[in-house]
């Protein structure tokens, strides 16, 4: 609720932020194409372990994957509110791990392109920043 009435966030509001957003767009990321594969759910559980350290469970992805959330207010809509809160590299950071998920199972579904796309212009990056050609 702090991130949108425009309160400002110290370190760990900060830091549990990313990991929510993380956690939301990579589940989201699961289920773009429909089919939600036991690989993917195992490459997001490695991905948030090795960035934030935390464990999350295959129930607790697939949950956020269909969560009722996103009737509520939108993936993109609280992205673009939490782009402004994170800063670029933590962006950065998120739309790496999605191209990680959305490419784990050896196919890309035109919906994942369009998710990915979804995401990365919410968080604010450009083609040249999800390429990693900007610093």
């Amino acid at each position: 609720m702090n991130l949108f009435r425009g309160n400002e966030l110290d370190a760990e509001g900060k830091k549990q932020l990313v990991r929510e957003a993380l956690l939301m767009a990579l589940s989201r990321a699961t289920n773009a194409d429909t089919n939600i594969s036991g690989i993917e759910i195992a490459t997001v559980q490695g991905i948030i372990k090795d960035r934030t350290g935390d464990e999350v469970s295959e129930k607790d992805i697939r949950v956020a994957a269909l969560s009722d959330l996103y009737k509520e207010a939108t993936l993109e809509r609280y992205l673009s509110k939490v782009s402004a809160k994170i800063g670029a590299e933590d962006s950065k950071m998120i739309v790496g791990a999605l191209a990680e998920v959305i490419k784990v199972d050896g196919k890309i579904s035109p919906f994942e392109v369009e998710f990915f796309n979804s995401v990365a212009s919410s968080l604010g990056m450009s083609h040249a920043d999800c390429a990693g050609l900007v610093d």
